[in-house]
């Protein structure tokens, strides 16, 4: 088998004469492919090209590219596709997307990881490539209705537990009564031209929520649960939005652990989540802040700076002839939260803790 180096996102595969002259097809027009066939129907412009040819049964191949890529795209019969990929499937959160196309190119079928791993979107993006018809079997996408497992990704909200995806996701798809409750974040999360069902209520509180006994439950907010809230996650699951805009001035040379601790503690008093956490905002003079770049690095936050004078701008509570001395701005934090969240109201006006000045923007859609 020749050597898996990935330089796309995705792998097309053929394995006969009629799937190669396909698989050539869709290779020229979908960005980020990389395409492998077999040696005996090599055509002599794969070097070229960037195409790799392989010798062998293509099962041999299979565990390489599942490792490497995104998606898969094979141009093999679904039931040989399904017998090699059976031994070497892991978890729907890590095995890429899979799509098999017949030799026709007439269907494009959604067999594996078709939320997360993207493969139905991947198959309806190659049917419309080639003018095929997109098979997809999900639930929750021929119903129209919530994939509780894509719930805001498209917004980065990301889930605090997956402990009940799959009983809230049958909730959703069997018409139980199922409650939205959201706090913060994007609104237009509905993704479809139809109207929602009437059996997704949304709340914009969880007491609001509970008092109607649904089945189960998805709720967006940043902040942590008191006791008495958590019993609607007995049937629920809880998405972290992206509101949270630290703004920070430091010290010159500040290390990033005293950094990380002072944003864990501050989140902690505010009784919000790190994972709601967007960006980390603060002057230009900072732009090349070690330890600043380490954490955001770390937690693969945003990293917005601004100009003094755009720091001016915002009326603060404590303005310093002091930092304006050493910086040209009369605060960093303060100014810096609202300018990134777009919201002068902030949950954390300011904090110094040693090194670290801090203050906390909630951003409002």
């Amino acid at each position: 088998m020749p050597e898996v180096t990935a330089t796309g996102d995705y792998a097309i595969v053929a394995i006969t004469k009629h799937g190669t002259q396909l698989a050539r097809r869709i290779h020229a027009v979908f960005p980020g492919s990389d395409l492998y066939y077999m040696k005996k129907f090599e055509q002599g412009d794969e070097s070229g090209q960037g195409i790799t040819l392989f010798e062998g049964s293509v099962r041999l191949l299979l565990p390489e590219l599942f490792a490497k890529y995104k998606g898969l795209i094979l141009i093999i019969s679904l039931g040989a596709v399904v017998r090699m990929i059976a031994p070497i499937l892991k978890d729907k959160k890590t095995d890429p997307g899979v799509v098999v196309v017949d030799d026709k190119g007439e269907h494009v079928i959604s067999v594996l990881s078709g939320h997360i791993g993207g493969a139905n979107e991947l198959a309806r993006e190659v049917a419309a490539l080639i003018g095929a018809y997109p098979v997809v079997t999900t639930a929750s996408d021929v119903q129209k209705t919530i994939p509780v497992d894509l719930f805001g990704r498209r917004f980065g909200w990301v889930w605090e537990s997956d402990e009940k995806l799959t009983p809230v996701s049958a909730a959703v798809v069997n018409e139980e009564k199922v409650a939205v409750v959201q706090e913060s974040g994007e609104k237009n999360w509905w993704m479809y031209d139809t109207p929602m069902p009437d059996t997704i209520h949304v709340f914009s509180s969880i007491q609001k929520a509970l008092a109607e006994k649904p089945a189960a439950a998805l709720v967006v907010t940043h902040r942590q649960l008191e006791k008495e809230e958590e019993i609607i996650l007995t049937n629920g699951v809880l998405f972290r939005p992206k509101v949270l805009v630290l703004g920070i001035g430091c010290n010159r040379g500040t290390a990033a652990e005293e950094i990380e601790q002072v944003i864990e503690e501050t989140l902690s008093e505010l009784k919000v989540s790190m994972k709601s956490v967007k960006a980390i905002a603060t002057i230009d003079l900072k732009k090349d802040e070690a330890g600043l770049l380490e954490v955001v690095r770390k937690y693969r936050w945003e990293f917005v700076y601004f100009r003094p004078e755009e720091l001016n701008q915002k009326e603060i509570s404590q303005p310093s002839e002091t930092v304006y001395k050493f910086t040209g701005a009369y605060g960093v934090s303060e100014p810096a939260a609202m300018l990134c969240s777009g919201n002068d109201e902030l949950l954390l006006t300011k904090k110094k803790s040693g090194n670290v000045t801090i203050s906390v923007g909630l951003i409002s859609y």
